[in-house]
């Protein structure tokens, strides 16, 4: 059995040999990990945030006067597509106007329907009116 040799002090350290030089700290690149690693992660959360809706088809819509659109889900959250206005499908509606930079739904008046809505920095308000389904 060999007793392991005894730990090298700093005069006996090993050295590179002559005409390299010594090998440098990894204390930056670990910093450069731990920086990157936080960036990767907010990358992450930017793109599920603000890019998943629209891969994803759930984004609000902004119609605009004349199209068609089909309302469905909870009143809380209603989720708003535009169609062809000859599908005949229910829930649809034809936007009669569109109010801008507002979520005041009674700019429609009492004879047509209202769907306040948000896209992105954008707030606005559909007046809508029933297409009867065929």
């Amino acid at each position: 059995m060999t007793t392991p040799s005894a730990p090298l002090s700093p005069e006996q350290q090993p050295t590179a040999p002559e005409g390299q030089p010594a090998a440098p700290a990894k204390k930056g690149s670990s910093i450069l990990k731990k920086v990157g690693g936080v960036l990767v992660a907010i990358a992450i959360a930017l793109a599920v945030k603000f890019g998943l809706p629209y891969l994803t088809g759930e984004a609000p819509v902004h119609a605009k006067a004349g199209e068609c659109v089909t309302v469905t889900g909870p009143d809380n959250d209603p989720k708003v597509d535009t169609v062809d206005c000859s599908a005949g499908k229910a829930d649809t509606f034809k936007v009669v106007k569109v109010v801008e930079d507002t979520f005041d739904v009674n700019k429609c008046g009492t004879e047509l329907s209202a769907l306040a809505q948000q896209l992105e920095s954008d707030k606005f308000v559909l007046c809508l009116e029933e297409v009867a389904a065929k």
